[in-house]
């Protein structure tokens, strides 16, 4: 448990007489970026507000960062930092005086300015919130999550309206938090995002964990049957095979070195994702962008 920033055993919540989480066990590791993934109304967001200590619990036991966050208290709470999905309402007061006054509500926190670059509103602190793009705004509420230098991060779908570059900064700004130490929480629909940032990922469909692991190996991707493909006069072929290695070696070795548009592809996390949830998917939140 000393390396453990959260543990849950057997959560529950419910509205009604409808479990929208059921029984969930997880532990999150010191230092880990951990992703949230599942389908709309999975549970999830009730999870993460549970742990933040914004919602109550039903049954199970809860442990973030040593303490209840049902019963925590300001000292715990300070440990904490979170990115919503709403963004911040301060519009007419500046990038600077938001991010500098944030950081006073916190007995020890980043240098605003340096918080300011490092979510790339250096040459806008001096810009309203209220005249930032919607991609600028998000950038403010990633400042005020990360101002008071937390041990734990909750991320909620943080780099919504972020052009390519800045979700590239961005990315590189989690990798930095998490080398320092910081326990960082991820729910997000880009699959992109999980691939480059999640030492680990947990699928919840139903308010039920489905898996746990390592998004390059979840549902067993990497010792999963290869698609081979290539063109053969004039005509697409596939292949699937479980030793694609020795298939392409036979493949080139047939048509002496030359083969037209070959290519190897094992399930992607998106394959493994979709297959997982099922028919707990609504089918129009999954999103894949490339950077």
């Amino acid at each position: 448990m000393n390396d453990t920033a959260v543990h849950i055993r057997g959560l529950v919540k419910r509205y009604g007489g409808t479990s929208v989480v059921d029984g969930l066990d997880l532990d999150i590791v010191q230092g880990e970026v951990f992703a949230l993934l599942g389908p709309n109304g999975a549970g999830k967001t009730t999870t993460v507000e549970i742990l933040e200590g914004y919602r109550k619990r039903d049954a199970g036991t809860v442990s973030v960062l040593g303490e209840d966050p049902g019963r925590a208290g300001r000292s715990w709470r300070s440990k904490i930092g979170i990115v919503a999905q709403t963004a911040t309402d301060a519009s007419e007061l500046t990038v600077r005086e938001v991010v500098s006054h944030f950081a006073t509500n916190y007995p020890r926190h980043r240098d605003p300015e340096a918080v300011i670059n490092q979510v790339g509103l250096g040459e806008h602190a001096k810009k309203r919130v209220g005249r930032l793009s919607g991609g600028q705004r998000r950038r403010v509420d990633v400042a005020l999550g990360i101002i008071g230098d937390p041990e734990l991060l909750f991320l909620d779908e943080p780099t919504t309206g972020f052009d390519p570059e800045a979700r590239v900064r961005f990315w590189h700004l989690i990798r930095q938090l998490s080398a320092e130490g910081t326990t960082i929480v991820l729910t997000t629909h880009y699959l992109d995002e999980v691939e480059a940032l999640a030492n680990r990922v947990a699928v919840i469909a139903r308010g039920r964990l489905k898996v746990v692991g390592d998004p390059a190996t979840l549902g067993g991707r990497a010792t999963a049957g290869a698609v081979v493909s290539w063109r053969e006069n004039g005509r697409l072929m596939e292949e699937t095979t479980a030793n694609p290695d020795h298939f392409v070696a036979q493949l080139v070795s047939k048509n002496s070195g030359n083969v037209a548009g070959l290519s190897v592809q094992r399930p992607s996390l998106e394959d493994v994702y979709l297959q997982m949830i099922g028919d707990s998917a609504d089918g129009a939140e999954l999103r894949k962008e490339a950077v």
